[in-house]
């Protein structure tokens, strides 16, 4: 599947994180909780040089709660790291953030002397919400398309507390394949430079491997065939999505996303520690 993701403002936006780094004492990096792994940017790594670093899982509320909490043991392990699972409906754990920050730079975080921070994240991952959380009212722009920052912004969320925005970058290609899918479900990509279709029957390919119960109890179903596809055919019907000669494949992967975007399948999450789930039908394709 090929993917055509990375804006021109993106580029700008990793030179001038470059530019401003040495002036950073904490980073906080906003991770969606379904998918921390592909969600990371690799450059965070290559620029920290072993700064402290807070990584908020953001949509924990959307994510698998036992796998949230294998993935903060994971990453906290990493020298260095904490972590923290928000969500939008418990805004009162997220303004925790301030004091963990401050605690991981104990030499700064007063008046006249505040924790320099800088906040990153992958497009669409809720790095503008968390902002206008911490300060209690709207700074930064929401939405749910992917690329909403355009531009660097310095906020002082409290005397002892500063916090650099940073435009939402990814890496110019994916970790692997399977992250580039797992990026295209979660709508952290914009659905016009992905091939829907094909991210959709990765979904149920995954859903069918991880999480059958849900499908059964979503789409009402006693039995779940084989494939994605086959278990698309069987949907389709369900769900309004047919047509004269077959399925409307397009509409069905529509309907299949979002109701796995926002929740409407149930809690899940599309990746956990050690544990990788393959799209079987890219492996049949290359072997063919």
């Amino acid at each position: 599947m090929l993917i055509h993701w990375y804006p021109g403002h993106m580029h700008k936006a990793q030179r001038e994180i470059r530019e401003i780094i040495h002036k950073i004492d904490v980073f906080i990096e906003v991770l969606d909780a379904r998918l921390p792994d592909s969600s990371t940017n690799p450059l965070l790594e290559e620029i920290r040089e072993g700064k402290p670093c807070l990584k908020v899982l953001s949509k924990a509320d959307l994510a698998d709660p036992d796998i949230t909490q294998a993935w903060q043991r994971a990453l906290e392990k990493i020298e260095g790291v904490k972590t923290l699972a928000i969500t939008t409906q418990q805004p009162g754990i997220a303004k925790q953030i301030p004091d963990i920050v401050k605690s991981m730079v104990p030499h700064r975080g007063m008046p006249g002397k505040p924790v320099r921070s800088m906040i990153m994240g992958i497009p669409n991952v809720g790095k503008s919400t968390l902002i206008n959380t911490l300060l209690g009212r709207k700074i930064a722009k929401v939405g749910n398309e992917p690329a909403v920052t355009k531009r660097q912004q310095k906020i002082l969320i409290d005397p002892g507390f500063q916090l650099m925005d940073t435009p939402g970058i990814m890496s110019p290609s994916p970790k692997s394949e399977l992250a580039g899918y797992r990026l295209a479900a979660s709508g952290a990509i914009r659905d016009t430079a992905m091939e829907y279709e094909d991210v959709a029957l990765f979904a149920m390919d995954y859903l069918l491997q991880r999480y059958p119960l849900l499908l059964k109890e979503r789409f009402q179903l006693d039995t779940l065939p084989d494939t994605a596809y086959q278990c698309m055919e069987k949907i389709a019907p369900k769900r309004g999505c047919v047509r004269k000669g077959g399925i409307d494949i397009h509409r069905l992967s529509e309907i299949l996303l979002k109701d796995l975007r926002d929740g409407t399948l149930g809690r899940l999450s599309l990746e956990e520690p050690g544990i990788v789930y393959p799209y079987r039908d890219l492996l049949i394709e290359n072997l063919q």
